[in-house]
């Protein structure tokens, strides 16, 4: 029971001595700057709008698009590598994975995913 007691009062000495330092730190930082000059608007003037609400909502599935597309391009990468090891077996399989992929951007396409409008 002294052995817990005694990492419990290290524990708590630490903790103590950390919210002593956080405080002390909070208020004599000298590069602390007021609030109202941190805004992302010049003058400091407060915004009327917040910053995630400009962008719309049609460029999403285009981002999901790219992100496809950078995958791909990832697993393409280490499979010309085991291409020149397998040979055809690698280009089947690599066939059927850009088929998928395939299938998915026309079913993107057919949905409308591809329009702005």
């Amino acid at each position: 029971m002294s052995a817990f007691l005694s990492v419990l009062s290290a524990a708590l000495t630490v903790f103590v001595l950390w919210v002593i330092a956080a405080g002390a730190r909070g208020a004599l930082d000298p590069t602390k700057v007021p609030w109202s000059s941190t805004l992302p608007v010049l003058g400091g003037v407060e915004p009327k709008t917040h910053a995630w609400s400009r962008y719309h909502l049609r460029y999403y599935p285009m981002t999901l698009l790219l992100i496809a597309f950078e995958m791909e391009m990832m697993f393409m990468y280490p499979w010309a590598v085991v291409y020149v090891r397998e040979g055809a077996k690698a280009l089947g399989e690599m066939g059927m994975f850009l088929g998928i992929l395939g299938i998915g951007i026309l079913y993107a396409w057919r949905e409308g995913a591809l329009s702005w409008q």
